[in-house]
């Protein structure tokens, strides 16, 4: 059989993708959620998830029907968005508290009980290693994700959220979890110390957050200048700046998004609430950007544990 070049091509780009065939053939990822489920942390985590977002729901509602009739509707889509947006916002912020600790010490924990040359010794190829412990750290929080499925249903027996608010929120969600485990894995390739993978990563995203609220507010300032007419260029290329940089923003992409469909009925395209241009909703530049950031994060992993062979 004669092997051209498209045949070798296309056997390549299936080996690329072959961890992802079956991730429970990845040993990496059976020895990971074995360990992580075994003990009473993982639980205990749940349980205080799950408390937290029960105790918040109850806040939300409580301050909603203080001078509100039940059975008003104006009232009932209020409470229903108030709440699916709260449990939005907390399960975001959970995940960029819970996944860089899942994932900050995926190799420097290794190192420090001096077990990583004895896994590199085997046949388990970096990209395996990598898949694997990303795979094992989604996947509990995608389980915390999971779980808060029936306090965040709370909100369709109220009113007030359609179909494309889920959509939104679960891609949202799902971008979310693979970036900030990726971010963590990163960091944990480039210390030497768990403590110090997880103070690094926690740095750079709080500046992260910090450094897109001053340029943000820098674009609010600019546009705000009276010199400045509203259809002149530098206004248009300050409103194209925050809009984008609000998509950076996990929380402010979820509110600009919600302004943009209540505004254009339409959860993808449309005219911004901001500055009147026709432009792509927030989630969708937010989801691209996070979902080939988090991708290029992986490669670069898979590159560093490669080196470390050499």
């Amino acid at each position: 059989m004669t092997i051209t070049p498209s045949t070798n091509l296309l056997q390549r780009i299936a080996a690329l993708f072959a961890p992802f065939r079956n991730p429970a053939d990845n040993p990496i990822v059976i020895k990971e959620l074995r360990g992580r489920m075994r003990g009473r942390r993982a639980f205990i985590v749940l349980i205080l998830y799950l408390l937290g977002i029960s105790l918040l729901v109850g806040i939300v509602y409580n301050s909603l029907e203080t001078n509100s009739y039940h059975q008003d509707l104006e009232f009932r889509q209020n409470a229903g968005k108030a709440i699916f947006g709260s449990v939005l916002g907390f399960e975001l912020i959970m995940i960029g508290f819970i996944g860089p600790a899942l994932t900050a010490g995926a190799i420097t924990s290794e190192r420090e009980r001096q077990t990583f040359d004895l896994l590199r010794t085997t046949l388990i190829s970096p990209r395996t290693l990598v898949l694997g412990k990303l795979a094992s750290a989604c996947t509990y929080l995608l389980l915390l994700t999971y779980t808060a499925l029936p306090i965040q249903a709370l909100a369709f027996l109220i009113g007030g959220i359609g179909m494309e608010e889920i959509i939104v929120s679960i891609l949202m969600l799902l971008v979310n979890i693979f970036f900030f485990c990726a971010l963590g894995f990163l960091c944990s390739t480039f210390s030497k110390r768990t403590l110090t993978a997880t103070i690094t990563c926690y740095s750079i995203i709080l500046v992260s957050i910090l450094l897109s609220g001053l340029i943000i507010y820098g674009f609010v300032i600019n546009m705000s200048i009276p010199s400045y007419g509203p259809n002149s260029a530098s206004a248009t290329l300050a409103g194209v700046g925050l809009w984008l940089f609000c998509s950076t923003n996990s929380l402010l992409t979820g509110i600009v998004s919600e302004m943009f469909l209540v505004q254009n009925h339409v959860f993808y395209y449309g005219q911004s609430p901001i500055n009147n241009m026709y432009l792509f909703s927030p989630w969708v530049l937010h989801v691209l950007f996070y979902a080939l950031f988090a991708m290029i994060l992986v490669l670069i992993s898979i590159i560093r544990l490669s080196k470390t062979d050499r």
